[in-house]
C-alpha cells in the first residue's frame, strides 16, 4: 500500500520492451535506503517489483496488463518519474490508500496558473469518472490530490507549488498522459451494492432498503 505522498524524482534511463511486457530501469537515491529485491515500489502510481538493485538506482519487470492499463509505454528516456516505497506500519498516513494498481489513463487538456495554485484538467474515460467525485481522492501519475471539480468529460486538480517542485508535474504539458488510480473505496462499495458478487447471493443494500432505514 502507498499513499500518494512522493519521496524522490527519479529518472527512467532505459526501457526494453518485449512483445508486450517490458523491463525498466530507474536512476534515484533517497528511495534506496533501506530498501531490498522484491521490496514494491511506486513508479508513477505503478507498483513494480524490484528486481535488482545498484548503488544508483534499480531495475523491475513490467507485465503486459501494466503496459496496457499505464503509461508506461508513452514515457521517454530519459525522463522523469514519481517514486515512493510501500508505506511502513509505523508510517505518517499523509496522503490517501493508493494501491499501486493503475485503473486507466487520462490526457491533460489545460494547464492554467492561479496566483499561487496551478489547475491540470484531465480527460478520462466515463468509465473512470464514474468514481471521481468532487473533493474525493485521485492519484494521478502516483501523486495524491483532491479531486476541485468533476465534469463529464473530465476532472481537475489545483496543485500547489511544492508538490509541484517535487513531483514529476513539472514535465507535464497540454497532451501529456498521466495514470490514474481512483479511490479504492468507491470501487468496492459499488460491487457490494450492486450485487456483483461472482456467483454468490445478491446485496440486500437497495435504494427501497436505504429508504426504509432513512439514508435516501
Amino acid at each position: 500500500m502507498f499513499t500518494g505522498i512522493i519521496e524522490e524524482t527519479g529518472t527512467l534511463c532505459e526501457i526494453k520492451k518485449g512483445a508486450v511486457s517490458a523491463k525498466v530501469r530507474i536512476r534515484c537515491q533517497k528511495i534506496l535506503e533501506g530498501t531490498k529485491t522484491g521490496d514494491s515500489i511506486a513508479v508513477n502510481g505503478i507498483c513494480l517489483t524490484v528486481t535488482s538493485l545498484a548503488k544508483d538506482g534499480f531495475t523491475a519487470d513490467v507485465m503486459a496488463e501494466t503496459m496496457r492499463r499505464s503509461s508506461l509505454s508513452e514515457l521517454k528516456v530519459p525522463g522523469m518519474v514519481n517514486l515512493e516505497r510501500a508505506m511502513a506500519a509505523d508510517g505518517r498516513f499523509g496522503g490517501h490508500i493508493v494501491s499501486g494498481h493503475i485503473d486507466g489513463t487520462g490526457q491533460v487538456t489545460e494547464i492554467r496558473q492561479e496566483e499561487n495554485a496551478v489547475w491540470y484538467t484531465v480527460s478520462a474515460d466515463k468509465k473512470l469518472l464514474r468514481y471521481i467525485v468532487e473533493k474525493g481522492s485521485v492519484a494521478l501519475d502516483g501523486i495524491s490530490l483532491t479531486v476541485a471539480k468533476v465534469r463529464e468529460q473530465d476532472f481537475q486538480v489545483s496543485v500547489i507549488p511544492h508538490t509541484r517542485q517535487e513531483t514529476a508535474l513539472t514535465e507535464k504539458r497540454v497532451g501529456s498522459i498521466m495514470n490514474i488510480e481512483c479511490d479504492v473505496i468507491g470501487k468496492y462499495v459499488e460491487k457490494l451494492i450492486s450485487g456483483d458478487s461472482g456467483g454468490e447471493s445478491q446485496s440486500r443494500i437497495t435504494e427501497s432498503f436505504l429508504m426504509e432505514h432513512g439514508f435516501c
